[in-house]
C-alpha cells in the first residue's frame, strides 16, 4: 500500500524490449536505498516489483497487461516518473490509501497558472466518473490529489508550488496521459451496496 506521497522525482535509464513485456531500468537514489529482490515501488502510480538493484538504479518488469491500461507504455530513456516506496507499518498516511492498481488513464487538457498554484484539469474516462467527487481523493501519476472540480468527462486540482517541483505534474503538458487511481473506499462502498445503488458493479 502507498500513500500518493511522491518521494523523489527519477528517470528511466533503459528500456528492453521482451515481446510481451518490457524491462525498465530506472534511476531513484532515495527508493533505492536498501532495496533488494521483491520489493515494490509505484512508478508513476503503478505498483512494480524490483527484478534488480545496482547502485541508485533498479529494474523492473512490466507485463503486456500494465502497459496497455497504464501509460507506462509511453515512457522512454530519459523520462521523468513518481517514486514511492510502499507505507512502513505505523507511519503517518500523509496522503490517502493507493493501491498502485491503476484505474485507468487520462489527458492533461488543460494548465491554469496562478500566482501561488496552478489549476490543471485532466479527462475522465466515463467508467471512472462516478467515484470522483469534489473535494475527494484521487491518484494522477501516484500524486494523492484533491479534486476541486467533477465533472462528468473531466476533473481539475489544484496543485503547489511544491508538487509541481517535485513530481510530473510540473512538466505535464496538454495531451500527455496521466495513471488514474480512484479512491478504493468508493469501490468498496459500492459493490457492498450492490443493486441497491443504479448503475452499480455486481
Amino acid at each position: 500500500m502507498f500513500t500518493g506521497i511522491v518521494e523523489e522525482l527519477g528517470e528511466i535509464t533503459a528500456v528492453e524490449n521482451l515481446g510481451d513485456a518490457s524491462r525498465f531500468r530506472l534511476r531513484g537514489p532515495v527508493v533505492t536505498d536498501g532495496a533488494k529482490h521483491g520489493d515494490s515501488i509505484a512508478v508513476n502510480g503503478v505498483c512494480l516489483t524490483v527484478v534488480e538493484h545496482e547502485g541508485d538504479e533498479f529494474t523492473a518488469d512490466v507485463m503486456a497487461e500494465t502497459l496497455d491500461r497504464s501509460s507506462l507504455g509511453a515512457l522512454a530513456v530519459g523520462s521523468r516518473v513518481n517514486l514511492e516506496r510502499p507505507m512502513a507499518v505505523g507511519a503517518r498516511l500523509g496522503g490517502h490509501i493507493v493501491q498502485g492498481h491503476v484505474d485507468g488513464t487520462g489527458q492533461v487538457l488543460a494548465r491554469t497558472p496562478s500566482e501561488h498554484w496552478e489549476i490543471v484539469k485532466v479527462s475522465l474516462p466515463a467508467d471512472l466518473a462516478r467515484y470522483v467527487v469534489e473535494k475527494g481523493s484521487i491518484t494522477v501519476d501516484g500524486i494523492s490529489l484533491t479534486v476541486v472540480e467533477a465533472a462528468a468527462d473531466y476533473f481539475t486540482v489544484s496543485l503547489i508550488p511544491t508538487t509541481l517541483a517535485l513530481t510530473t505534474l510540473g512538466l505535464k503538458q496538454p495531451g500527455d496521459p496521466v495513471n488514474l487511481e480512484v479512491d478504493v473506499v468508493a469501490k468498496y462502498v459500492e459493490r457492498l451496496m450492490g443493486d441497491r445503488v443504479p448503475g452499480a458493479a455486481q
